[in-house]
């Protein structure tokens, strides 16, 4: 009989098939609740007035960015060492979503700029490494797409998750590291400095992200398994009975 581990393609399409609508249901109703609390609940900022609500997208998806490059990097680690077909599978799932939330927080921190410094873009050393965390994705997923060979992919890809991971603590310590106009982190070990209604309203945005990372994350993951197991068994007695 064929495993259906959660830790087999098949398992994991099974198991990921059953997640993708809730996660996304999910991902909009809380996404819904977080815009609520920031934009109509939270008070105005005394210093930047209304012009700081975008940071409920844009620290969210700057958090995401960089939590969810490491998760691809410990995928491509994972792959390397076990040579597991459904390890590489979940980094290449990972890479578009990771992709999105860095230009995400790359935007939304140039509208937050423009009226904070008086400019878009400069390059600051928190800018300049969230861009280049950014490149990294991008380097990924073309490399991804440019080799055939799904198996050369996944090694060539592994290479730029490893080394792309070394930038993600230059991009969450730079502020500290260097001078910079970026301001320093509100949220540390020690508490809070956001006011509890912000503090509410930016954690439950997070959620919603997550939501939605792991709805994408899991639609895209059946559609490579789909693509490169579909000469198994199993994908092909899921053809014939319509279930795919």
């Amino acid at each position: 009989m064929t495993s259906t581990s959660i830790f087999t393609p098949e398992g994991m399409y099974r198991f990921a098939g059953k997640l993708v609508v809730p996660c996304l249901v999910s991902a909009a109703i809380v996404a819904l609740i977080a815009f609520y609390l920031g934009f109509f609940v939270a008070p105005v900022d005394v210093t930047q007035g209304n012009s700081y609500r975008i940071l409920y997208i844009h620290v969210a998806s700057a958090w995401m960015a960089m939590l969810l490059y490491v998760l691809m990097a410990i995928f491509c680690i994972l792959g390397l060492v076990t040579e597991k077909k459904l390890w590489p599978m979940i980094a290449a799932s990972l890479a578009p979503t990771g992709a999105l939330m860095a230009f995400l927080a790359l935007w939304t921190g140039s509208l937050w700029g423009r009226p904070t410094w008086g400019a878009y873009w400069v390059w600051d050393a928190r800018l300049t490494s969230a861009l280049i965390l950014f490149f990294f994705y991008l380097g990924y997923l073309a490399l991804q797409n440019a080799i055939p060979d799904w198996r050369r992919a996944d090694k060539a890809c592994s290479v730029i998750g490893i080394v792309g991971v070394i930038n993600v603590p230059i991009v969450y310590f730079s502020v500290q590291w260097w001078n910079t106009l970026h301001q320093g982190a509100s949220l540390t070990s020690s508490g809070s400095s956001i006011h509890p209604i912000m503090l509410t309203a930016l954690l439950v945005m997070v959620a919603a992200f997550w939501l939605y990372t792991f709805g994408a994350t899991f639609a895209r993951l059946r559609s490579i398994i789909l693509e490169r197991e579909k000469g198994e068994e199993w994908a092909q007695e899921l053809a014939l009975k319509g279930e795919l």
